[in-house]
């Protein structure tokens, strides 16, 4: 059979969603939303999700050499692989977020790491409207959303949920999550043969941004094992449905929660943190429309925040509109997408700002936290993996060459890199002459989607409680009372490391808006010594009624040749009822006295008497075994 399609027009030009065509809404009304029982099967194909955790494509099927993995392989030649398949953002829970709410997390401000965020009731999480058309959802089993209360928007979430639990005749929505490849996992378990390896660590193929230490070739020939494993857990699955005679009803997805394991891969908005894997299957009734033959690859571009609009345009379900993902599969398909936006924010007790677009060839990064490193010391990496803390290791002895050395210094303010020819993004374009033309569009595509999102990851934690009030930080941001567009113009100046922009940085510390003024001492943190001519300004903030802004203006200090003030205004921040503002406030701490501007002991005497919310408690004990 074939479908109809209708193109939507660019998600710039429309704040949310859009209305479905009559042609769509008239086979929603052949398909829609009758009872299980009546359900046509071969006009409602059963859905089955097999997630994988922490992989980039780690697979025979996407060309790598040193895969093993059957029977993924065999998925790809009997549906279609994705080469341009992006996480929004890569690590899980943000990248869950997106996927459960049909929305980018910034825009709701879910993006941060386990954080616990209200959205507005009127939002559906997606499996709401497939159980209202009759589908049987089922999770098995992470759920990891950074949402205050998602709900129970499943019929079954648990290790237990299958489809085979449903009405007879009813269509199904399944997930199965293989947790085999995860970041935990990566480490070989102790007393592991080193003859048991199927890639002997020494004939594993380092990327160039690695240095080559036992830790690190151990991790990498591990997680091919793991790899491994999690192939056949897949291939289980699939005989499941095989075996339950499902196969001719059911499109499969494959695809993984974000980029792999490794570090410099999970955390890092590169595509080594966003690329996955995609594979999708759909059975002949619905060949029509697959963009290319079994076996084939597409080029088109797709993000997780179009797999909830794609899952409901094949089960012939309204896109809610609020959703801001287009479909790319079934009736309600999209015209192809030119580029993706991708995300981070705070990785649990450590903050990042970056924002980036990605199109076929190019990747366009904004670092709003330039002053600080790629990779920063967070304690769950340090903890599971000894890669990383081989590869810090290095660096601290000085064992690293300028390309691995990168990951451990400070950032630039942008990032441009031909990931055609440069797959591992090591040779930054962004003041090469020969693409500044490219520069310029991807600058004003990135910020079209930071001003059509209305993104909230430019307010400080610490800020959304008070400043959203009653309601949530997603409806203050859709309102008046949040300039995005003066917003992003000062964020950018503030990251730009250009001292030029110095009076304009001034200008924003006495602007009446906290996020404004956040933003104006951000920029002088940046500058360091060279906002020198700005204490006067700063000087002010150190009183500020917002703690965020005080914690900004006091590392700024530190670098101003204030030890004193730096430290006394931070302690006093410890001491705030506002989790975020804390945690800020320990992260500055850390930073000024590995830059050498608070002594060791004078950082740690406060924090000593001092008890923290869990996830403040981190950096503190951190920082309180610096030294020994």
């Amino acid at each position: 059979m074939t479908a109809p399609s209708f193109p939507r027009s660019s998600r710039l030009a429309r704040p949310h969603g859009f209305a479905i065509g009559i042609a769509a809404a008239a086979l929603l009304f052949v398909w829609g939303a009758t009872s299980a029982n009546s359900a046509d099967t071969a006009a409602r194909p059963n859905i089955l999700w097999i997630t994988s955790e922490d992989n980039s494509p780690y697979l025979g099927c996407y060309g790598d050499p040193l895969a093993h993995t059957p029977h993924l392989d065999r998925l790809a030649a009997q549906g279609v692989r994705y080469r341009h398949a992006f996480a929004n953002a890569p690590v899980c829970s943000t990248a869950r977020t997106t996927l459960i709410t049909g929305m980018y997390a910034c825009s709701l401000g879910a993006h941060h790491h386990r954080s616990r965020v209200r959205i507005p009731a009127t939002f559906p999480l997606y499996p709401l409207p497939l159980r209202e058309a009759g589908y049987y959802c089922t999770n098995n089993s992470k759920t990891d959303y950074n949402l205050a209360d998602a709900g129970k928007p499943w019929d079954e979430s648990s290790p237990r949920a299958h489809y085979r639990n449903r009405q007879s005749g009813q269509p199904f929505f399944a997930i199965f999550n293989l947790t085999t490849s995860h970041e935990s996992q990566v480490a070989p378990k102790a007393g592991k043969d080193p003859a048991s390896y199927r890639v002997p660590p020494d004939k594993i193929v380092l990327p160039p941004y690695h240095p080559d230490t036992p830790e690190i070739r151990l991790d990498w020939a591990n997680y091919y094992d793991q790899m491994t494993r999690m192939d056949e857990q897949a291939g289980a699955l699939l005989a499941e449905l095989e075996q339950a005679g499902l196969a001719d009803e059911t499109i499969v997805f494959y695809y993984s929660d974000h980029g792999g394991a490794l570090p410099r891969g999970k955390r890092n908005l590169h595509d080594s943190g966003t690329r996955v894997p995609l594979i999708v299957r759909v059975p002949e009734p619905w060949a029509d429309w697959t963009p290319a033959r079994p076996g084939q690859w597409t080029d088109q571009l797709v993000s997780f925040v179009d797999l909830p609009a794609t899952l409901l345009s094949l089960a012939g379900v309204p896109i809610p509109k609020n959703y801001e993902g287009w479909a790319f599969l079934g009736a309600q398909r999209a015209a192809p997408r030119k580029h993706v936006f991708l995300y981070r924010g705070r990785m649990d007790e450590r903050y990042d700002t970056s924002r980036a677009v990605r199109d076929r060839q190019f990747r366009y990064i904004r670092n709003y936290s330039p002053h600080r490193p790629w990779g920063q010391p967070y304690s769950y990496p340090f903890q599971v993996l000894p890669s990383m803390r081989s590869w810090h290791a290095a660096f601290l002895a000085d064992q690293c060459n300028p390309v691995q050395a990168r990951y451990w210094g400070p950032k630039p303010a942008e990032e441009m890199y031909d990931v055609a020819a440069d797959p591992f993004e090591i040779h930054n374009l962004i003041d090469d002459p020969a693409h500044a033309a490219r520069r310029a569009e991807m600058q004003r595509t990135l910020r079209d989607e930071l001003i059509a999102t209305r993104d909230t990851g430019f307010i400080p934690e610490g800020m959304f409680a008070r400043l959203a009030g009653d309601k949530t930080i997603y409806e203050y941001a859709h309102s008046d009372a949040y300039p995005i567009g003066r917003i992003v113009d000062t964020a950018d100046k503030a990251s730009s490391r250009d001292v030029a922009v110095l009076p304009e940085l001034m200008a924003a510390m006495d602007d009446p808006h906290p996020v404004i003024r956040y933003w104006g001492a951000v920029g002088c943190l940046v500058l360091q010594d060279r906002a020198a001519a700005a204490k006067t300004k700063l000087t002010a903030l150190l009183a500020d009624d917002w703690g965020d802004i005080r914690v900004a203006t006091a590392e700024a200090f530190g670098y101003l040749g204030e030890p004193d003030t730096a430290l006394d205004t931070l302690v006093a921040v410890l001491d705030s009822q506002e989790e975020y503002e804390v945690l800020a406030a320990l992260n500055a701490l850390d930073f000024l006295q590995a830059a050498g501007k608070v002594p060791l002991g004078r950082m740690q005497d406060p924090l000593k008497s001092r008890e923290f919310a869990e996830t403040p408690n981190r950096i503190a004990k951190y920082l309180l075994g610096k030294g020994t």
